[in-house]
């Protein structure tokens, strides 16, 4: 087996706005992962290093040592003694992720099948996804929830924690009008007293949650145990522990952070069995992370819309995984796309 990967820089059409910084560029890692029967494997990696931590020379350096390993491994390898010969080299899930894609990829396409029916016997045909509002004045927040209403969005997720929050947040909801769930995100922006206000001064604008009002597993269970709006994990999720907490009510995933399909499927029968929710979301991946996400969620039938309708923030050459009405259809080629 031969593992080949290409670094690229994609621009973004507009800054990304967050409580972690602003983005303007995103570095993606492709990665091939080829046999001797003419059947590639495709994946990605797509570290963030203001949301998750993780600089993109660590994950080159891991990739590296990933193609060292694949290259040692005896003709026949199997798909686990494949992952377990990189995580032995480099354990960093960023990069591991776009391995377990690739594997995920080839097992399709030599199965003649989409990934998502690998994955389960009745995958969802399409994903409910929601419209994220970045812009941060009135008049911006306005205009982005009257377009995301007009493209048949049925839930709108807002950042917090960077400006004007109660005025973007009434003006998201007076122009996205009463029947569109409104999701706020704050990123761990702030302190649990601080949280609480602030979620009890917004929430007569009608919240579907708040995703990651604080970070920590103790922090979010205190903010929850004093609201009365459902809060959401997210980049606490990465702590040790956090997914068996129970500290929220529902857990945002991400295919980098958990280390690829079959590990975000495992993170997700865990929070499930102690009651919680989950919905699968974007750190802004490209086309293949976008796509191994739809086919998670397809297969997991998750209910809470996910955010996953970021491509059009990438300068791409189209949109080979296009919103239509709030959902995107999950991909039905042999592969992930």
């Amino acid at each position: 087996m031969r593992l080949r990967v290409e670094r690229r820089e994609v621009e973004l059409r507009a800054p990304h706005a967050a409580a972690h910084g602003e983005l303007r560029a995103r570095t993606l890692f492709d990665v091939v992962l080829e046999g001797d029967d003419d059947v590639p494997g495709r994946g990605e990696a797509a570290p963030l290093e203001s949301y998750d931590g993780v600089p993109d020379d660590l994950v080159a350096a891991a990739l590296a040592a990933h193609a060292q390993a694949v290259a040692a491994l005896p003709a026949g390898a199997t798909g686990p003694q494949i992952l377990d010969a990189c995580r032995e080299a480099a354990d960093l899930p960023q990069a591991l992720a776009a391995v377990d894609l690739a594997l995920w990829d080839r097992a399709a396409r030599r199965a003649g099948k989409p990934v998502a029916a690998l994955l389960t016997d009745e995958p969802a045909r399409s994903v409910e996804v929601n419209a994220t509002i970045g812009a941060l004045d009135r008049g911006g927040a306005a205009d982005a929830a009257a377009e995301a209403a007009r493209a048949g969005f049925r839930c709108v997720k807002v950042k917090v924690g960077v400006g004007d929050d109660a005025g973007r947040v009434a003006a998201v909801r007076a122009l996205a009008g009463p029947g569109i769930a409104l999701r706020l995100d704050a990123n761990g922006a702030w302190t649990v007293d601080g949280a609480v206000r602030a979620i009890e001064a917004l929430s007569p604008a009608g919240l579907e949650l708040v995703e990651e009002p604080v970070h920590g597993i103790e922090a979010l269970r205190a903010v929850r145990e004093r609201v009365a709006v459902r809060i959401a994990m997210d980049e606490t999720a990465a702590e040790h522990g956090a997914l068996a907490s129970s500290a929220t009510d529902a857990v945002c995933l991400k295919i980098g952070r958990c280390g690829g399909i079959s590990a975000t499927l495992a993170a997700a029968a865990l929070v499930r069995a102690l009651g919680g929710e989950v919905y699968l979301a974007s750190t802004l991946d490209g086309p293949l992370g976008i796509a191994a996400a739809l086919h998670c969620a397809a297969a997991l039938r998750v209910e809470l819309p996910c955010g996953l309708a970021t491509l059009g923030q990438l300068e791409l050459d189209g949109d080979p995984l296009p919103v239509a009405d709030g959902r995107i259809a999950a991909p039905t080629g042999p592969g992930l796309l």
